[in-house]
């Protein structure tokens, strides 16, 4: 250990044995104390900005949530916030192979997500440690949203959150019988339903069960989106305790927009997609490439004469259109908490989770015939997880002093493989339905079972001195991943281990009065390697993963933070700057196109320096009606040259891929008896998406609005209900939205861009919101 360290170590013991001799005072835990209330919202700003932390910390409130396009995802709300960069070509955001957030130059693969303290992994398409937010609780049943930008709690239940988190907390049962319900229609053939049914309080018992479903059709191109969902939550008061119980199901089914390149949009235009609706030219274009690939001249000798080697306007690549692509996705995710105080000053949780998993990613792809003669066939990469955990703490609070000691533990058993299928050889249509889950392959290319185990620990403790809050602590963590072949396929297997069982956490809050305040944070913290053939070591060639698990560290960040909160009548704003000193980056470079599925290269591209300032605000101009604006400025750039092979890539000074300098935001809300509505723009610089910076997509303001009118109180039956329109892309912007959806390469433009849903229109009938 190093004596920085142990210095520190030193302090926090120090700060933890002061004795308890100040006056007792009502102490926050070292959590964002809107994520703890999140069920209770009882505020009605827009955004908390979190005053009481000693980091960077907002959080969105249900109502707020409750205001988005049902179905939605709540990382469309958060959009809003200071220095969240969101991304999605569906209105809904929660198309998955395009879904994307990043905080301050990390991506998503290196930030932390948690539901009700329940980890969900990185959230990444690939499905290897968990699930996506969208699928893990329906949006009508969420309380609040909290992101910290720069550092999460020490208890967070995450091994990728390098930089900010995310916490997302469900509500809790009403003391009220009730039932809530909405219904949508809109653009694309949109039908959206829910209901969720309150059981209200029975005796210290109270429930729901609620159900969503979405139906739309995609807005390019042939196919659609389809989701089934069910959420049921109990909450037993057990003395001055209390269980608290979820079982929660989704079944998620979607097309796939076609990943494009900068210069397949300018030769084929945005709204240029798979060719789902058109078998006989993707059988065509599958030929060609067959024919191409023949090894043979002479017309007599290729596979499939009738069709040449010349594809047909305005197709230039077999590349250009797939005929069809589809994730599905089937999830159950459980978890069960219990809570008690031991003594007057001493609390206990104990929490348990089970999550399961079972998904395909499709392609139809032109590389692999199928045994039958058909020039193409189906190509999966397949996902099962069993995961389960642990989680516990114990908080002492000791005058002005609270102690937390917690640890959690998860196993999860992730089975992955990369197989084909056959279609039948004829010109009357697919064989096969893209958006069912395919059996009986003729080959496996790839197929492991991987293991994963995770112990992580803290010790966290907090001082409030009147108006001085100190804060300081550590976690360890330690994972060990396993990869086991069963068919090997040219990847890599093995064993490896990450640890550090000491990455330090310290904060200070200053209170200049009842409505200003200074905080500062440092935070150290560290990305072990994961479990995955499609991400992380185990992604490349046996070679490779023996050279890389010698050489390569895993990531690792300093993350220092500073800045004001303010409260002047009726306006809140918050003001914060950071440093991050990020190591061991660690980077997979795509080689080919993405259906080819070849194995990515890992480059360690050494350091990455991002700093930058982050303002938000709200102003309440009058009873319901509400501004807020927040902006950000970053500077994410790569910190050294990258040796590859014998090539010298210059790297040294270049912006990091997907992080624009500049992002800003501002909306006005009006919540009135009778009438609601908003209107909100979102604005982002360019992004690059080379590491080079030779390639980037331009700047683009978006913006959504929605008006709507409801019953007010004392109507009785009538009472709660409401009509609402909604407008997404209201200018209809022809942008591009989503930046390496096929990984990103050192240079030069490729097929990895997706672009963003045109203006579309829904119509929402609800009750109880």
């Amino acid at each position: 250990m190093s004596h920085s360290k142990l210095s520190l170590l030193a302090a926090v013991a120090t700060i933890a044995l002061i004795p308890s001799a100040f006056p007792t005072l009502a102490l926050a835990q070292d959590v964002a104390p809107a994520a703890a209330d999140a069920s209770a919202d009882s505020g009605d700003d827009i955004i908390v900005l979190g005053f009481g932390e000693v980091r960077q910390v907002q959080t969105i409130g249900k109502d707020d949530i409750a205001l988005l396009t049902p179905g939605t995802t709540p990382l469309k709300a958060i959009s809003k916030l200071p220095g969240v960069n969101f991304q999605s070509a569906d209105a809904f955001g929660a198309y998955e192979w395009s879904s994307r957030i990043s905080l301050r130059g990390f991506n998503q693969n290196q930030l932390g997500f948690t539901l009700d303290g329940v980890p969900l992994g990185d959230m990444s398409y690939g499905n290897y440690n968990g699930l996506h937010v969208s699928r893990a609780i329906i949006s009508e049943n969420l309380g609040t949203v909290a992101v910290s930008q720069g550092a999460g709690s020490l208890s967070t239940a995450s091994i990728s959150n390098l930089g900010g988190t995310l916490q997302f907390t469900s509500r809790d049962p009403s003391a009220d019988m009730d039932i809530v319900a909405s219904g949508t229609y809109g653009s694309d053939e949109t039908m959206r339903g829910f209901v969720r049914v309150e059981s209200g309080d029975m005796g210290g018992v109270r429930g729901y069960a609620s159900y969503g479903y979405l139906k739309a059709d995609k807005w390019k191109g042939v196919g659609k989106q389809e989701q089934h969902q069910a959420n049921a939550k109990i909450v037993a008061d057990i003395g001055d305790g209390k269980i608290t119980g979820f079982v929660n199901f989704s079944d998620r089914r979607e097309n796939d927009y076609q990943d494009m390149s900068a210069a397949m949009i300018q030769r084929l235009g945005s709204n240029w997609d798979n060719i789902s609706g058109d078998w006989a030219t993707a059988y065509r274009l599958a030929a060609i490439y067959q024919n191409q690939n023949a090894g043979t001249a002479d017309p007599a000798f290729l596979p499939y004469p009738t069709y040449g080697t010349t594809f047909p306007a305005p197709f230039e690549t077999v590349d250009d259109a797939y005929f069809d692509a589809a994730g599905l996705r089937r999830d159950w995710l459980t978890g069960l908490t219990f809570e008690t105080p031991v003594t007057s000053s001493v609390r206990f949780k104990l929490q348990g989770y089970y999550h399961n998993n079972h998904g395909q990613g499709l392609w139809w792809t032109p590389y692999v015939a199928s045994p039958t003669g058909a020039p193409l066939s189906i190509r999966t990469t397949e996902y099962d997880m069993d995961r389960m955990g642990t989680l516990a703490n114990v908080t002492w609070e000791m005058g002005a002093n609270t102690l937390e000691v917690g640890g959690w533990f998860e196993n999860n058993d992730f089975h992955q493989a990369r197989r084909f299928y056959s279609l039948a050889n004829t010109l009357g249509g697919s064989s096969r339905d893209s958006t069912k889950f395919q059996t009986n392959p003729f080959a496996t290319q790839w197929e492991f079972k991987y293991s994963t185990e995770t112990v992580q620990y803290y010790v966290s403790d907090k001082i409030d001195l009147g108006s001085l809050t100190l804060s300081g602590g550590w976690k360890g963590v330690r994972v060990r991943n396993t990869a086991n072949p069963i068919v090997k396929g040219g990847l890599a297997s093995g064993k490896i281990e990450s640890k550090d069982w000491f990455l330090p956490q310290v904060g200070a809050l200053f209170r200049v009065n009842d409505n200003a305040e200074l905080f500062a944070n440092y935070t150290e913290n560290f990305r072990p390697f994961v479990s995955a053939a499609t991400s992380g070591l185990f992604g490349v060639s046996q070679a490779s993963f023996n050279a890389s698990a010698t050489n390569l560290k895993p990531e690792t960040s300093k993350t220092i933070e500073g800045g004001a909160r303010i409260r002047a009548g009726s306006f809140q704003g918050s003001l914060a700057a950071y440093y991050v000193d990020f190591k061991d980056r660690i980077l997979s470079v795509q080689v080919g196109s993405p259906i080819e599925g070849r194995p990515s290269e890992l480059q360690n591209v050494g350091s990455v320096r991002s700093y930058g300032f982050e303002a938000a605000g709200t102003f309440t101009l009058m009873h319901g009606l509400s501004a807020t604006a927040s902006y950000a400025y970053n500077d994410s750039t790569y910190r050294d040259d990258v040796l590859n092979g014998v090539t010298v890539v210059p790297l040294k000074g270049k912006t990091v891929v997907d992080s624009p300098k500049h992002i800003a935001s501002g909306e006005i809300a009006y919540d009135g008896e009778m009438f609601f509505g908003r209107i909100g723009a979102n604005y982002m610089s360019k992004r690059y998406y080379t590491y080079l910076n030779d390639q980037s997509v331009k700047s683009r303001v978006l913006v959504d609005a929605s008006i709507g009118i409801k019953v007010p109180e004392g109507m009785g039956f009538l009472t709660g209900f409401a009509i609402e329109a909604s407008a997404t892309n209201l200018f209809d912007k022809e942008y591009v939205s989503t930046v390496g959806s096929g990984g990103f390469s050192n240079s030069g433009d490729g097929q990895t861009l997706l672009p963003g849903a045109p203006q579309q229109f829904f119509v929402t009938l609800r009750r109880g919101f």
